[in-house]
């Protein structure tokens, strides 16, 4: 079992920056990949940016440039750096762990608001 506690959303005026966090737990050692995924009012969860545990990074097309997913093993957080904030990333916004067994855990999700 692995646990993701999040941390780091809140309301933030375009163009501005925040830092999420995820913390895991457990059996962290099955972890393979670890990513953020976002779900806005009326939409689709959608990948934002994952990380493997071999460092390999990939992003969203609408955040390249703008968010950076980045690790610290030590602390066993994954953060998710987001610059250049717009209204259309406004959603809850999910840690996710899966496993090389495929097993999914996610986290309870934190708000982010982009608004003037």
């Amino acid at each position: 079992q692995v646990q993701l506690v999040e941390s780091g959303g809140g309301l933030v005026q375009p163009g501005g920056s925040l830092r999420l966090s995820c913390a895991a737990s457990g059996s962290i050692f099955s972890i393979y990949i670890m990513g953020w995924y976002r779900q806005a009012p009326g939409k689709q969860r959608e990948l934002v940016a994952a990380i493997t545990s071999g460092g390999r990074k990939n992003y969203a097309d609408s955040v390249k440039g703008r968010f950076t997913i980045s690790s610290d093993n030590a602390k066993n957080t994954v953060y998710l750096q987001m610059n250049s904030l717009k209204p259309e990333d406004t959603a809850v916004y999910y840690c996710n762990a899966a496993t090389k067994a495929e097993d999914d855990y996610w986290g309870q999700g934190t708000q982010v608001t982009v608004s003037s």
